[in-house]
């Protein structure tokens, strides 16, 4: 073998020893890195996105009223403009003793809430609340008073939403004299008690049964 051949085969094997001793771990880590800071970046972002919607919920929850006071409005803000409401709806979240007012999914009231107690469902073992849950709209059924001999407790303030009349949309519960009956009111927010229809306070429910249009679409989960 001639010497120019033999440094042509040395040169090429110092190039690839090169190649891969020096120049492939330094892409290599040049790329680790990269990849570092993108992670990092990502990890940086999330806080704030976490932070935004936490400071969303804050600012949502700065005019509810604390404490709870069953005589006067959830929230110290005004109630709702419904003629600037595209798509007023109602969501009653039984567990959470809460009932919103929204715009579409954008809650713009929230009401303090106490609905149906919960039972044992003797068929699934489950516990059931006495309200029902589901797609229900409100109908015209509504009025100043009720009271119900049989359960020896009436309401203020009522609106229907599902069997003309039966379950309601109403102030904490009254007596026979028509006083409230306080034991029951102080539930309110705090958890079920009704026999189904879902009590608010006493300044929710009148707005309810002045402001409440017919064919709302009240959802209740639970």
């Amino acid at each position: 073998m001639t010497n120019w051949k033999k440094n042509l085969i040395y040169c090429c094997f110092c190039v690839v020893v090169l190649y891969f001793g020096a120049v492939r771990p330094l892409t290599h880590q040049a790329s680790h890195v990269a990849k570092s800071r993108t992670s990092q970046t990502a990890n940086e972002k999330s806080p704030r996105s976490h932070h935004s919607k936490h400071h969303q919920q804050a600012a949502a929850e700065q005019s509810i009223r604390r404490p709870i006071n069953w005589k006067k409005s959830s929230e110290t803000k005004p109630y709702p403009d419904l003629t600037k409401v595209k798509n007023f709806n109602v969501l009653v979240k039984i567990k959470k003793n809460r009932t919103y007012l929204r715009d579409g999914k954008k809650v713009i009231y929230t009401m303090y809430s106490s609905a149906g107690n919960y039972h044992r469902d003797a068929q699934t073992g489950s516990q059931t609340s006495d309200t029902p849950t589901g797609t229900f709209y409100v109908q015209a059924e509504r009025g100043a008073n009720f009271f119900n001999s049989s359960l020896n407790e009436g309401a203020n303030y009522y609106v229907s939403w599902l069997n003309h009349g039966e379950y309601l949309f109403h102030s904490v519960p009254t007596s026979a004299d028509g006083s409230y009956n306080l034991k029951e009111a102080k539930k309110l927010g705090k958890s079920t008690g009704s026999h189904g229809c879902v009590r608010l306070s006493v300044a929710d429910a009148q707005w309810m049964m002045e402001h409440l249009p017919v064919g709302t679409k009240v959802t209740i989960e639970d």
